[in-house]
């Protein structure tokens, strides 16, 4: 009979994914996976694969997360144009900056790795899409609801959206000033999601 496992996957596969997402990919080696998870070299391989496939597997669970939790932030706003502003400006959201500067671990493993990885690349592509997704729902909403221009491509705007917060996701990265951070995160949000003077969409 085979033995059981005698680990927590879940909270091995956090604790390698603050691991990578700390240090980066190429910078983590086994010995810091093994640090990371309290497991030897052959168990680790036995349960989860080479580096790569540990990678990639804490990089789709990271995914799958970060999807739950914007449509959770979705669904419970009352009104979706604030959900909309508060994804761009979710990489200030935290008043010290420690967020900001340790960035988004998507982000920077796209950076690091997606022109040499083509698997790191499709899942970027991938999550993405799905992002845009979820805020062209939103924009859809928000115009449904008179906060936005019911002109604007839900679509356009959504790719904006997206654009805009990865800039200030980056931004983080290079240790910008938390507020003037905030400041260029609040002024992109303004001007993709621009309101009138009562507050509604033109």
């Amino acid at each position: 009979m085979a033995r059981p496992r005698q680990f927590d996957e879940d909270e091995v596969l956090r604790a390698v994914c603050d691991q990578f997402w700390d240090a980066g990919y190429t910078a983590t080696s086994l010995q810091d996976l093994m640090r990371a998870s309290n497991m030897g070299k052959g168990s680790l391989y036995a349960a989860f694969g080479g580096k790569r496939e540990l990678f990639l597997r804490v990089l789709r669970r990271y995914i799958a997360s970060l999807d739950r939790a914007l449509r959770r932030s979705f669904d419970s706003a009352p009104q979706a144009v604030e959900a909309l502003r508060s994804f761009v400006t979710m990489p200030v959201g935290d008043p010290d900056g420690v967020a900001a500067r340790r960035g988004c671990l998507l982000a920077n493993s796209t950076t690091e790795l997606a022109t040499a990885d083509p698997a790191v690349a499709a899942e970027a592509r991938q999550a993405y899409e799905g992002v845009t997704a979820v805020l062209a729902d939103g924009v859809r909403r928000a115009q449904a609801q008179g906060d936005l221009s019911a002109s604007a491509d839900p679509v356009a705007t959504a790719r904006a959206l997206l654009a805009a917060q990865q800039g200030v996701t980056f931004m983080g990265r290079t240790g910008m000033d938390v507020g003037t951070l905030a400041a260029t995160a609040h002024s992109l949000a303004d001007t993709i999601l621009p309101t009138t003077a009562d507050g509604h969409g033109s």
